[in-house]
This record gives C-alpha cells, sequence and structure tokens, in this order.
C-alpha cells in the first residue's frame, strides 16, 4: 500500500513538472501570437495618455523573469501629428504577469526605457518640462483627484481617489532635448533613475541622477499624496537636489495649482558663489571666489513672493541670522530684509549680493553695473564685528540696495580707528557710463591707524583728527574711478605727532644743499599741536589748497599738486618759525623759511631745497 502511494505521488509531481515545463515552454508562443505588438502599444497608450508607435517586433523572454523586449519606441502627441514625438526610446523592457499573457491580456508592472530621448519646453517660468498629455487613466486620475479638491479645499476626500496600480518606470543612460533656434539641443544627459508610484492612491517616489551643464546632478523627490499634488491640492513633499557647485532641500507641503504654495524647512548650500552663478548661467556677472555660502530657512512662498522667516546664513563662514522677502511679481527679481551677524567680511558679502567689489572678469578690475538691471535690492544688516579688508569695525550698521540701474552700499554707523566711520558707494547706470560717488567721513579717529590702514605711512598725522572725502565721476573700472574723479579731501587733527620724519636731520640737508631722498630723514617723530589738509581733486588729481602742522618750534607747509594716475609730486613747502608765520601768511618770504621743492613719486618721493633760512639745530 505505501509503496502504491509512493508511485502515484511520483507520478503527479512528474505530472505538474511536465505541466510547468509545457506551459513555460508555450509562452513564448501564446505571447507572440496573443501578446501582440498593438496589445502592449495600446496598454502603454492607455496610461500615459500618449499615441504610442513600436517599429519593431516585440521579443518574448521568459527566464529570469516573463517580459517583452519592444524596439524603437516612440509616445507622441494625438493632436499633433507633424511634432517630433515626446518620448523615443531604442528598447523598452516590460515585465509581464505570465498569467494574464495565459488569459490572452497585458498586466505588467515595471518598464524599462534604455537610452530614450525626452523632449522638453521651455516654460514661462524658465524650466524645461514635456509636454502634458491631453488623455489617459493618470490624466484622467489627476481630474478626478481635483474635482475632489475643489469640491473641498482643505481636506478632500481621499478614500474616493482611483486605485489603479501602476507599478515602477526606469530609465537608463536617456537625455533630455529642447528645440531652440529649430535644433534640438541637449539639456541633460546621462539620464539614469526610476519613478516608483504603486497605486493612484499611494505615495510616489522619484530618483535621477543625469550630467547637466557639464556637473553630475542627482534629484530625489517624494509624496506622500501625489494626485492630490498633481491636482492642485496640498501635499507633503521632500526634494533633494545635489551637485558639486551647490545642493538644496526641501521638505514640507506643497500645492501644484495655478497659485503655486510652497511651505517648510528649505536649505541651500554652496562652495562658491562664483562658480554657482557660472554654472547655473544667470546672467549675473559673479563677484570673487568668496567661499561657501549656506542658508537655512523656514520658507513660505505663494502668489509670487517667498517668505524666508528664522533664515540662518553663512557667507565666507560669517554666520548672521535674519529674515528675507523674495517677490517675483515685477520686471525684476526684488530681495529685501534683515541680516545680522556677529562677525562679517563685507568683502564677502558685496561679492554675495551686490557688483560693487572688483572681479575677476575679463578687464582687471571691470565693474560689471548690469546686476542692477536683473534684480532689485534691499537690505539692511548689523554686525557686531566686521573686517573690509584689513581694516576692522564694530557695531556696523549697513544698507545694500539695488534698483533700476542704481547700486548702493552705505555704512550709517560703525566704531573704527577708534572713532566712528560713515562711507558710501554708489554706482548709477546712465546713458553716457557709469557714475560714481564715493563719501567718507571718519570723526574722531587715531590718524596713525587710520594712515596704516589705507597704505600711507609717510608725514601721517598720529593723534584724534576728523577725516573727509567726497570723490565722483565715471568708473568703468575701478582705476578709472581714481583717474578721472572729482571732489574733495579735508582733514583736521589735533595734538599728537608727525611720523617718519627727523626734523633736525631735514633742515641740516637742506642747509647743505642739493636733493636727498624722504626716506633719508624718516628715522625720527615730530611732536605737533595740529593739523590741518585741504585738496580739492579733479580728474584724478590733487591740488593741495592747504596742508599745515604746527609745533612748538615750527611750521611746515606743503602745497601743489599730486597725480592717482602717475603717482607724481609736484608740491612746495617750507619750514618757518612761530614768529614768521605773519609774514609768511602776507606771500613774504621771512629770513627764518627754509623752503623746498617736492618731486618724485608718492612712494619714491625727494626733497631739492630752494632757500635756507631754519637751521636744525
Amino acid at each position: 500500500m505505501p509503496s502504491s502511494m509512493i508511485r502515484r505521488g511520483i507520478w503527479a509531481i512528474g505530472a505538474a513538472v511536465i505541466v510547468v515545463a509545457l506551459v513555460v515552454a508555450a509562452l513564448p508562443l501564446i505571447a507572440s501570437t496573443r501578446i501582440v505588438r498593438d496589445r502592449i502599444a495600446w496598454e502603454m497608450s492607455a496610461w500615459s495618455g500618449f499615441r504610442v508607435a513600436i517599429d519593431g517586433s516585440p521579443r518574448i523572454e521568459v527566464w529570469p523573469t516573463f517580459r517583452a523586449i519592444l524596439t524603437d519606441v516612440t509616445l507622441s502627441q494625438w493632436t499633433d501629428t507633424e511634432a517630433p514625438p515626446v518620448v523615443e526610446a531604442e528598447r523598452v523592457e516590460v515585465d509581464l504577469s505570465a498569467m494574464a499573457a495565459l488569459r490572452g491580456d497585458v498586466a505588467f508592472s515595471t518598464a524599462r526605457l534604455v537610452r530614450p530621448t525626452i523632449r522638453v519646453q521651455r516654460t514661462p517660468a524658465g524650466l524645461f518640462l514635456p509636454a502634458v498629455p491631453t488623455g489617459g487613466r493618470i490624466t484622467r486620475s489627476i481630474d478626478t483627484a481635483r474635482g475632489l479638491v475643489n469640491a473641498d479645499p482643505a481636506k478632500p476626500d481621499l478614500d474616493k481617489l482611483p486605485t489603479d496600480t501602476f507599478g515602477t518606470v526606469e530609465f537608463r543612460d536617456g537625455r533630455m532635448v529642447a528645440s531652440i533656434g529649430g535644433k534640438d539641443v541637449e539639456i541633460l544627459s546621462s539620464l539614469n533613475g526610476q519613478a516608483n508610484w504603486a497605486a493612484m492612491n499611494s505615495n510616489a517616489t522619484l530618483s535621477a541622477t543625469g550630467i547637466w551643464r557639464g556637473e553630475s546632478v542627482a534629484l530625489d523627490v517624494a509624496s506622500a499624496k501625489p494626485l492630490v499634488l498633481f491636482a492642485g491640492g496640498t501635499a507633503p513633499l521632500t526634494l533633494s537636489f545635489k551637485a558639486a557647485p551647490a545642493t538644496f532641500s526641501f521638505d514640507g507641503t506643497a500645492s501644484m495649482s495655478e497659485n503655486t504654495y510652497f511651505d517648510g524647512q528649505a536649505k541651500f548650500s554652496a562652495p562658491s558663489l562664483r562658480r554657482v552663478l557660472e554654472w547655473s548661467q544667470a546672467g549675473i556677472a559673479p563677484g570673487a571666489a568668496i567661499g561657501s555660502v549656506s542658508i537655512s530657512s523656514k520658507i513660505t512662498a505663494t502668489g509670487g513672493r517667498v517668505k524666508f522667516d528664522n533664515t540662518a546664513i553663512a557667507l565666507d563662514n560669517n554666520p548672521g541670522m535674519g529674515a528675507l522677502d523674495l517677490s517675483l511679481g515685477e520686471a525684476q527679481p526684488v530681495i529685501s530684509g534683515t541680516l545680522a551677524f556677529d562677525t562679517l567680511d563685507l568683502r564677502s558679502f558685496l561679492s554675495a549680493f551686490t557688483p560693487l567689489v572688483p572681479t575677476g572678469g575679463a578687464g582687471p578690475g571691470e565693474i560689471d553695473t548690469s546686476f542692477a538691471d536683473k534684480i532689485n535690492l534691499d537690505l539692511r544688516l548689523s554686525a557686531a564685528h566686521a573686517t573690509a579688508g584689513p581694516i576692522q569695525l564694530a557695531d556696523v550698521a549697513a544698507t545694500a540696495q539695488v534698483k533700476d540701474g542704481l547700486s548702493v552700499f552705505d555704512i550709517s554707523d560703525a566704531s573704527a580707528f577708534g572713532g566712528n566711520i560713515q562711507t558710501s558707494l554708489r554706482f548709477d547706470r546712465k546713458p553716457e557710463g557709469s557714475q560714481v560717488e564715493i563719501r567718507l567721513l571718519a570723526s574722531d579717529i587715531d590718524g596713525g591707524a587710520f594712515g596704516t590702514a589705507a597704505g600711507m605711512t609717510r608725514l601721517v598725522p598720529v593723534g584724534t583728527g576728523t577725516v573727509s572725502v567726497i570723490l565722483k565721476g565715471p568708473g568703468r573700472t575701478w582705476d578709472s574711478i581714481f583717474d578721472n574723479a572729482d571732489g574733495s579731501v579735508s582733514a583736521t587733527f589735533g595734538p599728537g605727532a608727525l611720523s617718519k620724519l627727523n626734523l633736525p636731520a631735514f633742515l641740516k640737508h637742506t642747509e647743505q644743499g642739493g636733493f636727498f631722498a624722504l626716506d633719508d630723514v624718516s628715522d625720527g617723530t615730530l611732536p605737533i599741536d595740529g593739523a590741518e589738509i585741504k585738496a580739492t581733486i579733479s580728474k584724478g588729481v590733487a591740488r593741495i589748497d592747504k596742508a599745515e602742522a604746527n609745533s612748538a618750534k615750527y611750521k611746515i607747509w606743503l602745497s601743489g599738486i599730486a597725480s592717482y594716475a602717475g603717482r607724481g609730486l609736484a608740491l612746495s613747502g617750507g619750514v618757518i618759525q612761530p614768529d614768521q608765520a605773519a609774514t609768511q601768511a602776507n606771500g613774504q618770504q621771512g629770513p627764518n623759511q627754509s623752503s623746498f621743492f617736492v618731486g618724485g613719486t608718492w612712494s619714491t618721493p625727494f626733497i631739492s631745497p630752494i632757500s635756507r633760512g631754519v637751521s636744525g639745530e
């Protein structure tokens, strides 16, 4: 009895194996006769909403998975037969259901597009997107969801969403092209990734990598309610974009309705803002290579306006906090807000937000004020500590404004050099060329510290004083600003000293006659009771109207011209004793005056005595 049962079991197992083998062997024959090319094309068209054409004959594979391999597949718009296909794929691999095939039906959960070419169009917002299908199951599902959203925008009935199963779409070695000037231009290459959407009422994810403008990029998008999102409702959305020049992420809720809406946490970082501007081809000239930029903020975007709250920003590792507002409704984007820093490099700040610092562009020191035609800016900032090159500042209050061709950076208040400074830098684009205005008022400052920061070490009054500088003129390059500027310079100083001047040695040289270098008598310091300087600047040449320093025994004066372009000096001067000051003021040369001529350049001035009258003893 047992042996009989064993024999029957063996026969049953053998029969099952034979049946399975016959079914597997018959699948390609069944598929090739019943799952025909047109049936697969119809099913793909029913989902996508595009007209699907398959030029090659399908090839059926059974192992390791049952799938159909299609060649020369195109997806085109139904309404425009003359337009090129929206999608062209050299090969499409479709994973099929074996049981559905035996029933003469087509059911697949995964489609792989190999070397697809996707044609995209530039939208008014500047994005490149493929054409939207006019029908299909996905489009009808979105329409159904839109009706539910319109019925109750705040809380649509998700139970009534379509439940059709979808699956996975993979793409390998693809590219995106756009028609520009009648020619296909490649926008994205080496496109790889997949979209997972199990059912119309389930969550969906998209992961893709590619090469854009020479850089590898990676994009990840996910939503728990994708159908609601596509229908214009509010749904969760996470997005991550990664590339070597920059990274961006968003985590929050969004709506893709006519009034696009975003609300969530956003982060942006880049190792160099200059590289980002060059790579993005934004049409804005990059400033100096300023190092890293990062922003983390709670954002709310709607109706062409983006609000950045609790914004943490870092420029070249200088962290700050504040709030920003971006408006896209006008001719140019408008950025406004306030930022507060503990420490701030002003050059980095200006490089990031304005064109007011030299760039590394086509010409040395060339100023590209076209920035002012592409964006409007109104920022208020403060910093407990700041630097501007070698200059150290504290308690800074400043503004940066760009609007209608005018670029302005103002420091309304700051502590520096032991006193207080106010400064303004303005560029105004006009039909005849850019006009530049520079203003500086430094009050109660240490003249020695101010002179060192300005690169002046000779004959600088070391003491408390006030300096005023006003310069105006055309400015195509930074050098040309000072070469062609008009304005004035004035300074007054109280008791202190005149640096790098050994007056006894100076007077001894004038007594001996013959010219000598100022460096030969720079090994001393002259105590003074005060000093005053007034100069008028015309076309980059300073005419010194008054330059006097008074000490207990002597009065030193200078007059003449100094050129910025050639750095040349042509000055006359004198050293007189106080009892001869009235005589000198009346234009007469007193007997106790040593007069001289100053020539050479700023860096290497020389002295040529004219008359000897004051002894250095």
